[in-house]
Formats: structure tokens, sequence, C-alpha cells
């Protein structure tokens, strides 16, 4: 595997690649990330991932500072998973002045549900991820379905700009308690690590309600939240959404997804499920 902290380094190194295949991560890698590279493999002749914790999608007071940083791990378990390239840039490479353009999603993709409680976020997100896909310039980019509603906002921007990259979202990983993988989940305290995999079964009870034909969505998100709040959890949301752009759905719609965010102590956790 090559690795690469230059934009120079990494175009001059893809100059005659075909088919490339990106995976954007901050690193930190988890078997969630590592099976997005496999994914990759069958995607691409070239597979790049990347790492570089973008501050431009922090908000003050989050984890910037002590977002976990475990380069030397992330490379071998990169190399292990036949990545060809990785990308690890400086943040000065990524942002050499401050960054005065922005890719801004629209409100209703942007400001609800996790842009609701993390304002600014999926700016940021948008676009670091538009100025990998200039540097890069890959065929294909794959993005975890854990964050499902970045990966709704990337495939829109892509879709809306008329970028000639396909966008592929990879499962989400599962611990064998059904915790979704994540690289908070490493704040978690023994006590809280037992207790995290509820927030799954919460949203799995109300994705069974609705496949038995329960649509009082509403009150299946206020019973999920009161669930979670009796346990000791501070939900931001459970919410019931059209899978395709994330807005309310009428009653009886297909295409659903369940989405939830909620802390336990001081570690906030996502999850979804598809209906």
């Amino acid at each position: 595997m090559q690795i690469h902290e230059s934009v120079a380094g990494l175009r001059a190194a893809l100059k005659n690649a075909n088919n490339v295949a990106l995976v954007p991560t901050m690193g930190n890698l988890h078997d969630g990330h590592i099976a997005l590279m496999k994914l990759a493999r069958s995607h691409g002749e070239t597979v790049v991932a990347s790492i570089f914790v973008n501050r431009l999608q922090f908000r003050p007071g989050e984890d910037f500072e002590k977002y976990p940083r475990t380069f030397a791990a992330d490379c071998d378990k990169l190399a292990a998973a036949g990545v060809d390239h990785l990308f690890a840039p400086a943040e000065a490479e990524i942002y050499p002045r401050p960054q005065g353009y922005h890719v801004v999603p629209p409100d209703d993709q942007d400001a609800i549900l996790e842009g609701e409680f993390r304002p600014g976020h999926f700016r940021g997100v948008a676009t670091v991820v538009m100025k990998l896909f200039q540097i890069v310039r890959p065929a294909v980019a794959l993005f975890g379905k854990k964050d499902y509603q970045q990966l709704m906002v990337i495939r829109n921007m892509a879709a809306d700009l008329n970028l000639p990259i396909e966008i592929v979202g990879g499962e989400t990983i599962r611990a064998d308690d059904g915790l979704a993988l994540s690289s908070r989940n490493g704040y978690l305290s023994a006590p809280e690590r037992a207790e995290a995999p509820r927030l799954g079964r919460v949203i799995t009870k109300v994705v069974e309600a609705i496949r038995a034909g329960n649509t009082d969505y509403q009150g299946l998100e206020r019973q999920a939240m009161a669930e979670l709040q009796a346990a000791g959890w501070f939900p931001d949301y459970i919410a019931v959404r059209k899978a395709l752009d994330l807005q309310l759905p009428p009653a009886h719609e297909s295409g659903l997804v369940v989405l939830a965010a909620a802390r336990l102590g001081s570690t906030r956790l996502i999850d979804n499920l598809e209906v």
C-alpha cells in the first residue's frame, strides 16, 4: 500500500489508474470501515482510502481534539484489507487557506435530524467530500449506511452537481450484541458498553411494529424515546422517515427507515434500520 500525504503525490500515483474506488474515513478504523474497503474492491480496480479528521464538520465543544487518531494501526488494517493507496494529508494540505467556498445542502436535508442537533455539520461533510472527489477523481465512492443522513446528502450532492461518481452505501456492521460499530464506541465505559445495544433493540421494536401494520409513527417514536429515557439515556430523536429523502412519511408509505440519536453518559450514539 502506498501512503501519500500530498495532493500532488496522490494525483501522480493515480495518473494512469482506472476505475478508482474511494473510501473516505476519519481514521480510528473498525470492522465497518474494513468491510467498506473490501466492498470497494468489488467496485473498482484501484482502491483508495483517505484518513482525514475534518475540522469543518465539528461544532465548537464537540470532540475534534480528542477524536481518536490511530494512524499506525489504521495503516496495518488497510494494508491487510488490500487497499492500494492511502491519502493521509495534514490539515494544511486540505485547507491551505481558510475555506471560503462551501457546499451547502438544502435545508430540507441539512436542518433535520442530525443537522438540527449539529448545525453546520453537513456543510462541513459535503465540503470536504467534494474536495476529496476533486483530488481523487474516483469512479465510485463508498460510505457506510450507519451515517444514513450523510449518505443521503452525499448521494444527492453527486446527483444535483452532475458528478460522474457512483455513490455506494455499505451495510452497517454490528458487534455480536447488535451495537452498530462506531469509532466513538471507544468512549464508552464498561457499564455503558453493556447498555449501548439497547439503542438497536429499541429501533428494532419500531421496525417490527411498522412491519406488523402499525402506522402511528409518532406514537412509536414517543414510546421508543420513553424507553430510552427510562434506561438513563438522553435521546435527541427517534424518527420514522422516508428512506429516499428523510422527509416525514404519509401513512402506509413504503421504503421507510427508523433513525435514532441518543447520548449514553457523555457519548452520543447514532443508529438506523431500514423497514
